[in-house]
């Protein structure tokens, strides 16, 4: 008798996987009917709806091994069903390599032995990852409701727009383009590791930092690690010995943590696309990603910055804020619309130069600009000239959007109106800037003019982690504006660094205000120098005493070398004929001390025993 092995495959499949019925169903699934089963067609429904909603590996795999079983128990002498016994043996092969997005419910549904542990599985699952499919689909759904709810006006809507966005970009940038020494890195690069290497370290220094300032660090950095291996061996402090004064320090230590996962898990190989190259890399973001796949691997990726937000947001007037959620999506779609599939980098570039040397913030040199056909800004302007010229409430034949309607969200606020004087820089929007947060630091420079080998400052090294992370400062204490008991707690930091200090010493010379991304830090700066002591050598884990040579190659901040330009400025006690001011006898202060008083606006203390500041 020939076995219904159709039937038996369906009763022993349920079987099998019987423990994931609760399973998510895939995207196509959702929320759609299931369709009547026959008894014969029962298995590839039932089975095929199991796998996709995430059956385990090993249970895949013992359905795996059923399968070969059974085809081996039918034999060749049961034609007619063979072809049954391979499809479930090529099937469950299938569920096997594709590793169903449910694995990690189906680990956690392993070990939970109890109700809390399913319960705490059933969190799990339903927190995981969405899968890719589920991934796209929302993007087209948010990208369909963004489209639905803005005006054509601000969009491309034909090829041909397109074709001559691209070209007229692309021949100006052939004409135009800068020469940086990353793009002659990247240009003259054949290894693909080494040239994605090359310009990611460019674009990392460029973020929030001018091109002029970056070129100097550039060149330093790559002649000191021209590569990924030169760079994963070195130590966070040779990193931010040369970041030192450019700013945002934890990209420089972001840069290392890279270079070392890419030698050390990635075999030495940078990922490939923007999407591996954002997963795996840290600190690379959405536009650094974009930028490194572009120019690096030619993929067709669009990026946005500072200067690209610019020039779309002018080509296409939109005004909204382009901070916000849906402005930003609408500046991502159009810029991948526009990349030039066959020069993406070289496109990107382009869009950047164009916004940083023609397209700028002010006075935008129009006249100059490749794209001015296609500009609506540009329309805009010549539409309100002509308005005002004619004393007209506008112009019929130019195009624009309908702000009035409400309707379209990328169009300038109706609480921000035109201004005249600023023409095509109307646009974008200016986003409302945060207030700083204000904070005061009491800091010393501490100096044994008479150490051996000559005169020696300490320094001390920050946390590993926070503002400015691992690199050296002058002792400091944070203290708050109207606190009146900074000497004292200044002391007491100097104290737990370098032993017992004379009080008296501590001298008031100024302050120093620096404006970090977030905060405004108010030095309040005292000096004190250790003349006629015992030079202390001896100093705790996380301190050191540096010749004015090696503080300034160190890995200090900007804010601590301006604190060392006012000590300089007011060395206590030893300038050549200097004397220390006392109640009974003050002199007036030379024109040099004046000009420095009015800089810095010191408060030098008086020589008195309760240590109390008097406003000169």
């Amino acid at each position: 008798m020939i076995p219904r092995v159709p039937r038996l495959s369906s009763l022993w499949v349920r079987g099998t996987s019987a423990s994931s019925a609760g399973a998510t169903p895939a995207v196509g699934d959702v929320g759609r009917p299931s369709p009547s089963e026959s008894q014969t067609g029962r298995t590839s429904v039932q089975t095929s709806r199991v796998w996709r909603g995430g059956v385990g590996s090993a249970r895949a795999g013992s359905l795996l091994a059923g399968a070969v079983r059974i085809t081996a128990w039918i034999g060749r002498s049961h034609a007619p069903w063979s072809a049954s016994g391979s499809w479930v043996r090529e099937t469950a092969r299938e569920a096997i390599m594709k590793k169903p997005r449910a694995a990690v419910g189906s680990r956690c549904r392993k070990r939970a032995s109890s109700q809390e542990g399913r319960e705490k599985c059933a969190c799990s699952s339903a927190q995981a990852k969405p899968s890719a499919p589920n991934a796209g689909l929302a993007r087209r759904q948010e990208e369909v409701e963004l489209q639905a709810s803005v005006s054509p006006y601000h969009l491309f809507r034909d090829t041909a727009e397109v074709t001559v966005f691209r070209e007229s970009l692309l021949s100006w940038y052939d004409r135009e383009k800068r020469d940086l020494p990353w793009r002659r890195q990247a240009e003259g690069e054949v290894d693909p590791d080494r040239r994605a290497y090359a310009v990611w370290v460019s674009e990392v220094m460029l973020q929030q930092t001018q091109v002029a300032t970056v070129i100097n660090y550039y060149t330093r950095w790559m002649q000191k690690w021209p590569t990924l291996q030169d760079l994963a061996s070195a130590s966070l402090e040779e990193v931010n010995q040369l970041w030192a004064g450019l700013g945002y320090y934890s990209r420089g230590r972001r840069l290392l943590q890279g270079a070392r996962k890419v030698v050390e898990e990635l075999g030495g190989h940078m990922p490939r696309t923007a999407e591996t190259l954002q997963q795996l890399l840290p600190g690379v973001g959405r536009y650094t990603a974009g930028a490194i796949a572009s120019i690096a691997f030619g993929q067709a990726t669009g990026v946005v910055d500072g200067n690209v937000v610019r020039v779309l947001c002018r080509v296409r007037a939109i005004g909204a804020d382009p901070s916000s959620t849906l402005v930003s999506q609408q500046l991502w779609s159009l810029a991948q619309q526009l990349v030039d599939p066959t020069r993406p980098g070289d496109f990107n570039q382009a869009a950047m130069d164009l916004g940083a040397t023609v397209c700028t913030p002010q006075r935008p040199l129009c006249s100059q600009c490749p794209l001015q056909s296609l500009c609506r800004a540009r329309q805009r302007v010549e539409r309100e000239q002509l308005s005002a010229s004619q004393s007209l409430p506008g112009s019929a034949d130019v195009e624009e959007c309908a702000p009035n309607t409400g309707q379209c969200q990328l169009c300038t606020p109706p609480t921000e109106p035109w201004d005249q004087s600023l023409g095509v820089a109307n646009f974008p929007r200016k986003a409302s800037r945060k207030s700083l947060r204000e904070e005061c630091s009491a800091t010393c420079v501490l100096e044994q003019p008479r150490a051996l080998g000559g005169a020696r400052i300490l320094l001390v090294q920050r946390p590993n982690s926070g503002l400015l992370a691992g690199l050296w400062e002058f002792p400091s204490v944070t203290m708050e504006p109207s606190e009146q008991c900074q000497r004292k707690a200044l002391l007491q930091e100097l104290q737990n660094w370098a032993g017992p200090l004379p009080a008296t010493r501590l001298q008031h010379l100024g302050q120093v205000v620096h404006i970090f991304s977030h905060i405004k830090l108010i030095y309040q700066v005292y000096g004190l120098a250790l003349e006629g002591q015992t030079p202390v050598t001896d100093t705790p884990p996380g301190a050191r005493w540096l010749t004015r040579e090696e503080f300034h190659t160190a890995a200090v901040s900007t804010a601590m070398k301006k604190v060392f330009r006012v000590y300089e400025g007011q060395r206590p006690g030893t300038c050549k004929g200097s004397r220390r001011a006392t109640p009974s006898s003050r002199k007036k202060p030379s024109p040099g001390q004046q000009v420095l008083d009015s800089l810095f606006r010191p408060h030098i203390r008086t020589d008195t025993p309760s240590l109390k500041i008097a406003a000169q």
